[in-house]
């Protein structure tokens, strides 16, 4: 196993798509390894796209793609902007609050990154803020968006780990609101220091924020739904991606309006080649890890970890930084498939809860979307803003902070992912 995983971070190294990496280090499994049919290889690929909870996954793409073309991402900025528009570094602050509650929309941090340097990026340089910096916030702020659901890697982690998603879900929730709570007080303390000025010098009256709250409710309405839905036995996961796709496009065609059958289409394309990269990749993978538990890889580290240590918040801590380690070279969505299946065991052998630790794993995972030398997000925000992604990762310093605190709060504090879940199931 160890020359396959050699080969597939060297395939990774000189620039070889993803998927096509882990296809070439899985099939090169099955050649070193002539005792293992190779029809299995072929029952892998297919045998990771019968799964109903994957089925959520595109389809919350496709919902998350309708959600921007309706109107719900300019009308979710609106309140956004009357919510924090009196503080310094406004438009930094609204980044943090419109991921958040993009959160429940889009379910992608790389879309959500993408989206608000699209949108925030021109009003943030002519309200004199640094390409760098703008970007930088933009960026980590849509790691919000990997706990608050529908997070497409907590679909993904509750897949592979055999772990309720409905819970996921419901555990994500507190650490988002954490999150976005520590990157605004990172966005105030740092924009004071610029001295970046807010739009306006008063808060938002009352009337204003209920005004902008209504005109908003139709997209914050959509995670409760999903989560009472799943929650009440009512939905599925797939059927809640279902759900999601048919609400958006009654929001866009019969509420707001703003949808017509032209820029349906244009979303149709939009999601089809943001899916067909995602399940390659899934697809591709079950290879892989069919390799990994071959191997009995998950039991060899659980051995090795447990002989370093018992205590369950040092193991935490390791694993922490393995997790931080893989997401700095390896794409998210590849990190959940290949690690979901080798580190479950072994946190559960020193009893750590499934839940807790997915919502821990994916958003350090998540974390490697903003960090160099393979920033998917990190290179995405600073091309769209103009600037270099060494500026980018320079300024975004205090952000990272912000997040690691959140992140030793969410490991060695259970109870922050817990509580909700023990609640309500």
């Amino acid at each position: 196993m160890l020359i396959v995983m050699i080969t597939f971070l060297v395939l990774l190294a000189i620039g070889m798509p993803v998927a096509f990496a882990i296809g070439i280090a899985g099939v090169l499994f099955f050649i070193i390894n002539p005792s293992v049919p190779y029809s299995i290889a072929v029952q892998k690929v297919v045998s990771s796209t019968q799964s109903l909870n994957m089925l959520s996954i595109p389809l919350f793409i496709f919902a998350g793609n309708l959600m921007n073309e309706t109107g719900i991402t300019k009308r979710l900025i609106k309140l956004s902007n009357t919510l924090v528009g009196h503080l310094p570094g406004h438009l930094g602050q609204v980044s943090c609050v419109l991921s958040t509650l993009m959160g429940g929309v889009s379910g992608s941090a790389n879309a959500d990154a993408a989206m608000e340097c699209r949108v925030l990026g021109a009003d943030m340089v002519k309200s004199g803020y640094s390409k760098g910096w703008s970007a930088a916030i933009n960026g980590v702020s849509s790691l919000i968006v990997a706990t608050i659901p529908p997070s497409m890697g907590l679909i993904i982690y509750g897949s592979v780990g055999d772990v309720s998603i409905g819970k996921l879900f419901v555990a994500g929730l507190i650490p988002g609101i954490l999150m976005c709570a520590a990157l605004m007080t990172a966005v105030h303390v740092s924009a004071k220091k610029r001295g970046y000025k807010p739009a306006r010098e008063k808060r938002s009256s009352f009337g204003e924020i209920i005004k902008a709250f209504v005109e908003s409710l139709w997209a914050l309405m959509f995670p409760v739904i999903l989560i009472v839905g799943i929650r009440m036995g009512i939905m599925t996961p797939a059927e809640s991606g279902a759900f999601a796709a048919v609400y958006a496009l009654f929001i866009g065609f019969f509420v707001y309006k703003e949808l017509n059958i032209k820029r349906l289409v244009e979303c149709l394309k939009r999601s089809v080649r943001d899916i067909g990269v995602i399940m390659l990749i899934v697809m591709i993978s079950n290879i892989f890890g069919y390799g990994i538990t071959y191997e009995n890889v998950p039991r060899k580290l659980a051995q090795l970890l447990v002989g370093v240590t018992s205590n369950k918040f040092i193991m935490l801590t390791l694993i922490i930084i393995l997790l931080a380690f893989a997401g700095m070279f390896v794409e998210t969505t590849v990190v959940a498939l290949l690690m979901t299946p080798i580190l479950l065991p072994v946190v559960q052998s020193v009893g750590i809860d499934p839940v807790h630790f997915g919502v821990l794993m994916m958003t350090v995972v998540t974390g490697g979307i903003m960090t160099p030398p393979v920033g998917i997000a990190l290179y995405t925000t600073s091309e769209i803003m103009e600037c270099k992604p060494q500026e980018t990762a320079k300024e975004a310093i205090p952000f990272y902070v912000a997040i690691l605190a959140v992140i030793m709060v969410i490991a060695f504090i259970p109870q922050v992912s817990m509580f909700l879940p023990n609640l309500l199931y």
